[in-house]
């Protein structure tokens, strides 16, 4: 499938996430950008992670941006050429990855761990 459809169909899901969330977390969802790009670039893969990465949380977590000197916005990356290698090209099921990496890469923006994440149903 092409890339921009992988963009669009994740962009549809993220909204439509976003929009089923409590009202005060929907807030702070729409708050952190969400970068769609197909895979981790150089950077992030000399950071140690692997290269067929789903997603990531960068940056300082909701209510902490002005502390420890972050350097960096938060943003929310989702990497669509992986999250449909991952969905083994159904669609149905790249909607679902989708959904389910974005809430948990949300979750770290919120400030929970792996493991209140886990606890959570988003691993």
């Amino acid at each position: 499938m092409k890339e921009s459809r992988l963009v669009r169909i994740a962009s549809e899901v993220v909204a439509a996430a976003q929009r089923e969330l409590p009202p005060d977390v929907r807030k702070a969802a729409r708050a952190v950008p969400v970068r769609l790009e197909p895979s981790p670039d150089a950077a992030i893969l000399a950071e140690g992670f692997e290269p067929d990465l789903l997603g990531l949380f960068t940056g300082s977590p909701v209510g902490t941006e002005l502390s420890g000197g972050a350097l960096e916005p938060p943003r929310i990356f989702l990497y669509t050429a992986n999250l449909w290698d991952f969905a083994e090209e159904d669609v149905e099921a790249y909607r679902e990855e989708v959904r389910l990496t974005y809430l948990h890469e949300l979750g770290h923006y919120l400030g929970w761990d792996e493991d209140q994440v886990a606890e959570r149903g988003l691993e």
